[in-house]
């Protein structure tokens, strides 16, 4: 195993992004592709509001308050030992949603995953995106376009520029993981079918996450969590001392 994490992080390395095929079994993509399709219904999921979001994009937010299908996906075998081996076994979840581009769908602005946080580029990687095929990527349903090698820039992607970029094509069950600094952004769904995913964000220790877990995931929830999936969403610290509550462990929290 290993040498397959070495493999995929050296590619990551190099040109931002790699994808690890044959992560999800065909009968647990139905069963997951059945439950977004219901969520959307029950949850009257609304359209995005803007380019960026997507206007024929759905995103469920917060997937991991939404039932024990969810909690195998952040602690698979096949990709958290990658992420911990780039970003570091004190890793955090960022954000955990689904992403399903309808017909019709626009591209979606290039841009970098961390251009939001203040640090000089080039720089180690504090954010890993990963994103978890639940129906074929094509570059006629929107596989997310990517520049190899732009996460070694030392700026940012302009929000109005065009690049040259490919489409990261893989087929349902794969996982792509993108380094934070890389360029990318959604393809336009030129098919007649959705093009379904899971958009698991990671990030290292330090960061602020994306979404607020620990006030997200109400602790009934999460007391039901397998102990790594519960430091995941910030039930942890970090080198010792970041994310204590008065000099103790967080985790603690969810005995009460």
């Amino acid at each position: 195993m290993s040498t397959t994490i070495s493999h995929y992080a050296e590619q990551i390395e190099r040109d931002g992004y790699a994808i690890v095929d044959n992560v999800l079994d065909p009968d647990l993509l139905e069963t997951l592709d059945n439950d977004i399709r219901r969520l959307e219904a029950l949850l009257s999921i609304p359209l995005g509001k803007n380019d960026f979001e997507g206007t024929r994009t759905l995103r469920i937010h917060n997937l991991l308050t939404h039932g024990e299908l969810y909690q195998a996906i952040p602690v698979h075998p096949k990709i958290l030992p990658i992420i911990e081996h780039i970003l570091d076994p004190g890793c955090l979840i960022s954000s955990m949603s689904t992403s399903t581009l309808l017909p019709g769908e626009t591209a979606q602005a290039i841009h970098a995953d961390d251009q939001l946080i203040p640090l000089p580029k080039p720089h180690i990687p504090i954010i890993l995106n990963t994103l978890w095929a639940i129906s074929d990527f094509t570059e006629a349903n929107g596989a997310t376009r990517i520049i190899p090698g732009s996460h070694k820039q030392d700026h940012n992607p302009a929000w109005d520029g065009h690049y040259d970029s490919i489409p990261a094509q893989m087929p349902k069950g794969s996982v792509l993981i993108l380094h934070g600094s890389v360029w990318h952004g959604g393809g336009a769904n030129h098919s007649q079918q959705r093009r379904a995913a899971i958009a698991l964000n990671y990030c290292a220790g330090y960061i602020r996450q994306q979404e607020n877990q620990q006030l997200g995931i109400p602790k009934h929830i999460a007391r039901g969590f397998s102990k790594r999936l519960s430091e995941l969403v910030g039930y942890s610290i970090y080198n010792t001392l970041i994310g204590h509550i008065n000099c103790d462990h967080p985790g603690k929290l969810l005995d009460q």
